[in-house]
């Protein structure tokens, strides 16, 4: 294997379930290098990439189906932070965790419904049928967590999302 090939792999194995952006400006290649290097990489099996939400995440091989898309999610600022208040909390109501984490309402939904849909957050119903959140696989999602920082762009973009919210709100 190409020293390229492995400094691009070492990159993935460092940050699973990082993105092709923040993979090219994280190895400093150009991104038809880490395009064409990928290529090969995941043609024998030794980076798994899933695309989820738009973007396509690479990861290491032994990494299961609930990991990846678990990463994917953690690597956005406010999903993480969601997670992190209900795994801490161990349950939520949806309105109170919106004002915890000064975010809309309409934000959190949007974070929530992906969280519920890759299984990290279930939705339980009371006799009033009022909403509680709880976190589904709280031991794995705190390992998760560890492999997790999210990089500086976004980051930005999910702190322009709140800013853009909290302006709107008002």
């Amino acid at each position: 294997m190409t020293e390229t090939r492995t400094q691009i792999q070492q990159h993935v194995e460092s940050r699973p379930g990082i993105h092709f952006n923040d993979l090219v400006r994280g190895s400093g290649l150009a991104p038809g290098q880490v395009q064409y290097h990928l290529r090969d990489l995941l043609g024998t099996n030794r980076l798994i990439s899933e695309q989820l939400y738009g973007k396509t995440h690479y990861y290491p091989p032994e990494y299961d189906e609930w990991e990846r898309s678990a990463l994917a999610l953690l690597r956005r600022e406010t999903a993480r932070d969601v997670l992190v208040t209900l795994l801490e909390r161990e349950s939520a109501r949806p309105a109170t965790l919106a004002d915890d984490l000064d975010i809309a309402r309409s934000t959190l939904e949007w974070h929530v419904s992906h969280l519920v849909e890759q299984n990290l957050v279930e939705k339980q119903r009371d006799a009033r049928n009022r909403v509680t959140l709880v976190p589904t696989r709280p031991e794995e999602t705190g390992r998760l967590l560890a492999a997790v920082t999210p990089s500086f762009p976004e980051r930005m973009v999910d702190r322009f999302t709140r800013l853009v919210d909290n302006l709107l709100s008002e």
